[in-house]
């Protein structure tokens, strides 16, 4: 689905359920409603390896508004403090403090985010007028490129690992550059190997697209066809004996039809999530 700004994740997700007719209906990551872009749906028997396509790293195009702080560290808050400098940074400057942004670092998420303080989101918390702190998580920023710095305005591209927030980014690049910032726009424009352009714009959904097969959620893990006398125990959560790794997973199919996900372990592979008979139709 491509997002638009406005609705939740979960409106996202109660649209189908109408369309489509089923309450079985999930998606692998959450946007914020001022956020647009890719968001995957999983239906059925599919939604028990979201986690799986959650696991890919994200590509997002940000427009960051320097000199202005919020209490959500986007454009949707309340303002906490505000800069006019004499100068903005320039692009030399904001250039280095991207750099320092780069790579694995340990990344504070905002108060209002699905983290849990204290056994409780933390973004209810805030809206209760507490100042919640959440843990800090280690993050992996692979791609931090400057596509345009206009006065206070920056726009980036960022490829980052699951769990890092781009508004957190925004706000530590003010931070570094003296002048506090908010992310003003943003969109997700890659999950994994799916992109934006392949998306079906919310707007356009009918509940009569062709959805993937399970199988496609987990790209890139290496396929094992299982033979006849051996589905019936795959079904019920009996290792498949084999020569494998004794560590990884694999996508364990039938003539191309995902039946489970399999791990690895000594003497062959055991079926950690089982698919339901058919469960990809």
């Amino acid at each position: 689905m491509d997002k638009p700004a406005g609705p939740t994740s979960h409106d996202v997700v109660a649209r189908a359920r109408r369309l489509f007719g089923t309450r079985a209906v999930g998606h692998t990551g959450t946007l914020d409603p001022f956020a647009t872009g890719l968001i995957i749906l999983v239906f059925g028997g599919a939604t028990r390896l979201a986690r799986w396509a959650e696991r890919h790293s994200k590509t997002y195009r940000a427009v960051i508004r320097l000199g202005r702080t919020t209490d959500t560290d986007d454009g949707t808050g309340a303002t906490i403090a505000e800069c006019v400098p004499r100068e903005w940074p320039s692009n030399a400057s904001v250039e280095a403090a991207l750099d320092r942004l780069r790579g694995t670092q340990l990344q504070r998420p905002p108060a209002y985010s699905a983290r849990r303080v204290g056994g409780e989101r933390s973004h209810r918390l805030a809206r209760r007028g507490a100042r919640p702190e959440p843990a800090p998580t280690e993050v992996t920023v692979s791609r931090l490129t400057l596509v345009a710095c206009e006065a206070s305005v920056i726009t980036i591209e960022a490829e980052v690992s699951a769990g890092t927030y781009i508004r957190a980014l925004a706000r530590d690049l003010g931070e570094l550059l003296g002048t506090g910032a908010c992310t003003e726009s943003l969109r997700r424009e890659r999950i994994g190997p799916w992109h934006v352009a392949d998306a079906v714009p919310l707007a356009d959904l009918t509940g009569r697209e062709t959805l993937l097969p399970p199988l496609a959620l987990l790209a890139g893990l290496p396929e094992v066809p299982l033979r006849a006398d051996e589905l019936p125990a795959v079904r019920l959560g009996r290792d498949v004996a084999r020569e494998s790794p004794t560590e990884g997973e694999a996508a364990l199919v039938d003539d191309g039809r995902l039946v489970a996900v399999g791990r690895a372990v000594p003497n062959g592979w055991h079926p950690a999530v089982v698919l339901p008979p058919h469960g990809d139709k």
